[in-house]
């Protein structure tokens, strides 16, 4: 099973695609992130994410997605534009016919440290290590959406067993 793992933003989107193996293990098949720059228009950026998006998606042609649900900010404008994000996101992986499956911050963390409250370091290293990585991924971005994917094999497990 490959999973596509997703962590929207208008400057930076997160993805990492990750591929249960049947031993158990996990293979980061590969991982960054679609870059906008700021000084374009908005609709230039969404309209980035949503191309650079669908190249990935059919290049891999993954099993099912896992986006990061979004949680409210202190910075209403940054809500907004990573809300949007979100949505191009989960308009590109409906196009192409994946099951979109969203978790939020703090059942990503359990999934992937067995801590809801873990710090971004501690995912980080959880990451490389579920991985098997020589490195952090980099940028953060790119490590958050492997942790999403992990989040949504670990989570598809769980709800079997029940």
């Amino acid at each position: 099973m490959a999973v596509i793992g997703i962590d929207p933003g208008t400057a930076l989107t997160g993805y990492g695609l990750v591929e249960e193996n049947p031993d158990g293990s996990l293979t980061a098949i590969d991982y960054g992130v679609i870059r906008t720059a700021k000084d374009e228009l908005p609709e230039i950026r969404l309209l980035t994410i949503h191309e650079q998006l669908n190249k990935i998606l059919s290049r891999y042609h993954p099993d099912s997605g896992a986006v990061e649900r979004l949680y409210f900010q202190k910075n209403i404008t940054t809500a907004i534009s990573v809300g949007q994000a979100r949505g191009v996101v989960l308009l590109s992986l409906a196009e192409m016919g994946l099951q979109v499956y969203e978790y939020n911050p703090v059942e990503i963390k359990q999934a992937v440290t067995g801590y809801g409250k873990a710090s971004k370091k501690q995912i980080q290293e959880m990451v490389k290590i579920l991985m098997n990585l020589e490195t952090i991924p980099k940028p953060d971005d790119a490590a958050d959406a492997l942790a999403v994917a992990i989040c949504h094999i670990h989570s598809k497990k769980i709800k079997s067993l029940s």
